[in-house]
């Protein structure tokens, strides 16, 4: 049974919004932002599982002598830090007298040379490395690459991990959403937490690259649930005047996480003790998630008013306040029957009211929601495009790739900041719109940049990914705020879900620049520039209080001289938001 929540001008208290005196959302809220580090570690925790550092074909004997242009050594680890990818061969020479040029995926013995030199024209006989192989440890002392040799005609099961966790969270996105809809929020966030935690540690005690790529597609799912249930739980549970700042906390906890990946990237380079230190870094979080409690928007849409009831006695009892509210206070007037509270009705109402079951189909159930939803969607999947994109495209700059991958998660927090600042002021609306078109012409801008001027071509670059984490960031708390508690969590998963595909694409978008070397910018810009514009049409959601039915959320945008204006949809403004100091009066 959903119910319409309602504003009562007398009895609202501001229960959910944090102040130094709310003591209860704020455990509740930093607890959740905390565990959202974890999704961050994940996701990004491959980029040193899977890497791939400088190798060439072993060959048979002792190796006495090693040539690589006019460098000299005695053996393969001297020689291998300053190889190139695609340089030229080393020249080995054994204690038989053997003389091999070694290449990454294979090896040529001379045949009869007469002196050792790097330059050879006489014949060779080629060789496959046959699963033989050294690598350069100096930077990658083991990875799952060295383990099991995801080289040569096993490199595209490397390049292979990545896009299969991408699938998993694409999966775990919708699975998870519509499931957060239908047996609550609570359940998935502890489901989803505990099992982070246990693959998390499995997939350091894989056997082999098949076990790796299943645990690492579970653990993509729970993360995956994890933050798109996160993101609703925290926006059921805090007012729309701080809602701005409690969902663009969860996109910095996110970014904090890229960055423990590199820091531990750097001090640890064993991958299976890098892989557990990352998982056990927010295990703290499973000892209290148990104590989290559903939220007030869930528990009256689902007609569980007693449950509501004992939740409010006891914020307020926790935050030290009189709490005079009752649960039928925030019903319409309608739902109560000849003066008897619903408190007292629920058990005998609930067998006869059964509930509507809602699927996906439901984001899509009137034309402006069909329009709204698309929009929505394509703003999830050029955020993410662009975003990798833009990051992918960051390797160029050179240098310390743990210094860069740190700045690529520290560039994100001003980003925020800044998102947040505007969003609170100027709405939801007016800065995703110009983020958008700010990422589409800083795309245009690289391609006229000279190849030369490297330094205008990294600052246009810096530019796109702000624009795009801008909008990035907003999107999770404008979803919820564009659709109704009772699909929420499944608006905000299939977002996700299109969020994941734009991922899954970014690599594969980069790859054409083998055909021109701007046209990934290109397609980025012209995306975002259309998509930007087409947000215009979005309706605003500034100050407004969060839709319960999806006749509400349709309504968002209308000509409010339209609405009714009877003292119910007077009242509704501020939706659950409740007052202490109304509270005591």
């Amino acid at each position: 049974m959903f119910v319409k929540i309602k504003n009562r001008k007398n009895a609202i208290v501001h229960f959910f919004i944090l102040g130094c005196d709310k003591k209860f959302q704020a455990c509740l809220y930093f607890a959740a932002v905390f565990q959202a580090t974890a999704c961050g570690i994940h996701y990004l925790a491959s980029v040193f599982l899977v890497e791939t550092p400088n190798f060439v074909c072993s060959v048979p004997g002792n190796i006495t002598d090693v040539l690589y242009g006019n460098i000299t050594g005695s053996s393969l680890e001297s020689v291998l830090p300053v190889i190139k990818p695609v340089g030229g061969p080393l020249v080995v020479r054994t204690s038989e007298g053997e003389q091999w040029e070694l290449s990454r995926c294979r090896s040529a013995l001379r045949i009869n040379p007469q002196d050792f030199t790097y330059d050879f024209y006489g014949n060779k006989t080629m060789k496959d490395c046959s699963g033989n192989f050294v690598y350069d440890h100096t930077e990658v002392h083991n990875s799952i690459v060295t383990d099991w040799d995801l080289v040569c005609e096993k490199e595209w099961l490397a390049k292979l991990c990545q896009p299969t966790f991408m699938l998993g969270v694409l999966i775990g996105a919708l699975l998870f959403g519509d499931t957060a809809d239908r047996i609550g929020r609570v359940k998935i966030l502890m489901i989803t937490s505990l099992c982070q935690f246990a693959f998390g540690v499995a997939v350091a005690f894989s056997m082999n690259y098949y076990y790796f790529v299943v645990l690492r597609f579970l653990l993509a799912m729970v993360s995956s649930g994890y933050l798109v249930v996160v993101f609703v739980y925290v926006t059921e549970f805090t007012g729309s005047k701080v809602r701005t700042w409690t969902a663009m906390h969860i996109h910095a906890a996110f970014a904090v996480g890229v960055m423990v990946v590199a820091l531990m990237g750097y001090l640890v380079r064993v991958w299976w003790i890098y892989q557990i230190i990352l998982s056990i870094c927010t295990s703290p979080f499973l000892l209290f998630c148990w104590k989290f409690p559903e939220t007030p928007f869930y528990l009256m849409a689902k007609g569980r008013y007693q449950e509501t009831q004992a939740l409010l006695d006891t914020i307020a009892r926790f935050n030290g306040l009189e709490c005079r509210l009752k649960a039928e206070d925030l019903l319409e007037p309608m739902k109560t029957e000849n003066g008897k509270a619903l408190l007292e009705k629920e058990e005998e109402e609930r067998p006869s009211q059964p509930e509507k079951k809602l699927s996906i189909l439901d984001l899509f159930c009137s034309r402006r929601m069909a329009v709204r939803t698309c929009t929505v969607w394509a703003i999830w999947f050029i955020g993410s495009l662009g975003y990798y994109v833009f990051s992918l495209g960051s390797v160029n700059l050179g240098g310390n790739q743990y210094v860069n991958l740190f700045l690529a998660g520290a560039v994100e927090l001003p980003s925020y900041l800044v998102g947040c600042f505007a969003m609170d002021r100027i709405g939801r609306k007016k800065t995703c719109a110009p983020a958008l078109l700010l990422a589409g012409v800083a795309c245009m801008l690289i391609i006229v940049v000279p190849t030369e001027i490297e330094s205008l071509a990294i600052a246009l670059s810096m530019i796109g990914k702000f624009a795009v984490a801008i909008a990035f960031g907003l999107i999770y708390l404008y979803t919820c705020e564009l659709y109704p508690t009772v699909i929420r969590s499944l608006a905000v998963g299939s977002g996700s879900m299109m969020c994941r595909v734009g991922s899954v694409v970014a690599p594969f978008c980069v790859y054409l620049a083998d055909v021109w070397v701007y046209l990934p910018q290109i397609i980025v810009g012209i995306l975002a520039f259309i998509i930007g514009v087409l947000t215009l049409l979005l309706p605003e959601t500034l100050g407004k209080p969060l839709p319960t039915t999806l006749e509400e959320a349709e309504s968002l945008g209308s000509n409010p001289r339209k609405k009714n204006s009877s003292p119910v949809n007077k009242d509704a403004g501020d939706g659950m938001e409740l007052n202490q100091h109304e509270a005591k009066a």
